[in-house]
């Protein structure tokens, strides 16, 4: 069933899609694993009644200390209780979740009897409730589920929330879990386990400081970038690129002169939410390969990581011809000077060596980035000689 998308009156998706040539099928949605898209300011009040739509009676809360301080923890909450659910909450998830960040959010549901999963935060807190929801409905641990549709049980419906504009996960059947022992980033995939409904309201993005506002636009953009010249792109794919990137590029220097732009924060919430559709559709590329071992190395947020290395990879990338030429639709001959540009405009770093990155450890981490899964996706195959040459082009 293809999902809907309710708008609002002031900001609808034709409205801020406006000018850009797509299909009515990508402006609807249609491509999302789940369901339901609901998008609009104020539409988190929507949240009891679609869980209770989906048959739910006792609910598990996932989100952040953060949000729990910026009180859209206690309005959710409030929504779910309206309509006579109990509530169950796990409000301590940590950025880049791992292993036991998942284990200690099963172990927090455990005794509740809970019938529906509530994802409320950035790309953790969904990334989070995705994984518990693997182990609480077939058991097992985290490990046993990294690849595709290795769940043989059904499982819990989910409604996510997304509170920045980054990840994409709201539209993505993927948990991205790191092992806590190798660190090691493994993408859980299955159909079974994709969000019912997604709930897109912008005014929650009001209350992200500016630095996770730039880190996880930059996220989004190179979600935007990578998917539309991997090697599994389709016409499909392309599509949810282009319109995201176009969003994005829009979005991201308004939001951060003018953070209570709603419009402008609208245009980045529906753009990395069309980028996460790509993803969905297709897949990343080198970027995300190098951007992992900085993060486990260097404690680089992952947002900086990838977008120090995104202008390289476009550069790398665009000795593939057919590469090349999307990118020139996407962005001239330029693009890469723009990625770079909205890095310093983020106040973000555009070198390795400002992260804390020496010539000596770039073979190490050359061969780490070569192993990562996305790798395998992008347009010129990169093996550890390739990314050895990307990290010194950022160093």
């Amino acid at each position: 069933m293809p999902s809907s998308v309710s708008d609002h009156d002031a900001l609808s998706v034709e409205r801020l899609c406006a000018g850009i040539d797509v299909p009515d099928s990508v402006l609807r949605f249609e491509h999302v694993p789940g369901g339901e898209v609901v998008f609009g300011p104020g539409k988190l009040a929507v949240v009891g009644k679609k869980a209770r739509d989906l048959g739910a009676r006792r609910v598990l809360l996932v989100t952040d200390p953060g949000l729990r301080k910026a009180g859209h923890e206690s309005r959710c909450i409030e929504y779910l209780k309206s309509e006579g659910l109990e509530v169950a909450i796990f409000d301590e998830v940590r950025e880049n979740p791992t292993t036991r960040d998942v284990d200690r959010c099963v172990e927090a549901a455990r005794g509740h009897e809970i019938d529906l999963i509530v994802g409320l935060g950035g790309g953790s807190s969904m990334d989070t409730a995705k994984g518990a929801n693997f182990i609480l409905t077939n058991g097992g641990r985290m490990q046993d589920y990294w690849g595709v549709g290795k769940a043989t049980k059904a499982m819990l419906p989910l409604i996510v929330i997304p509170t920045t504009s980054g990840t994409g996960s709201e539209c993505q059947s993927f948990a991205l879990i790191a092992d806590a022992d190798t660190h090691m980033k493994m993408a859980c995939g299955d159909k079974k386990g994709a969000a019912a409904v997604a709930i897109l309201d912008p005014e929650l993005t009001l209350t992200m400081p500016r630095a996770v506002t730039a880190h996880t636009g930059i996220d989004a953009i190179a979600h935007a970038l990578e998917t539309a010249v991997c090697n599994q792109r389709t016409d499909v794919s392309l599509s949810y690129s282009r319109i995201a990137w176009s969003l994005l590029n829009a979005g991201m220097e308004s939001v951060l002169e003018l953070p209570s732009d709603l419009e402008a924060r609208a245009k980045m919430q529906l753009g990395a939410a069309f980028a996460g559709t790509a993803i969905e559709n297709a897949m990343l590329g080198a970027a995300h390969s190098c951007a992992n071992p900085l993060s486990a190395h260097f404690q680089v947020i992952h947002g900086e990581a990838v977008g120090v290395m995104l202008p390289h990879v476009i550069r790398f990338n665009s000795q593939n011809s057919e590469a090349a030429a999307i990118y020139e639709q996407l962005g001239g001959t330029n693009l890469a000077d723009r990625v770079t540009e909205l890095l310093e405009l983020c106040g973000m770093k555009t070198n390795l060596g400002s992260l804390g990155v020496t010539e000596d450890q770039i073979p190490g981490l050359s061969v780490e980035a070569a192993k990562q899964w996305t790798a395998q996706f992008n347009p010129v195959m990169p093996g550890a000689a390739e990314m050895e040459s990307l990290f010194r082009a950022a160093l």
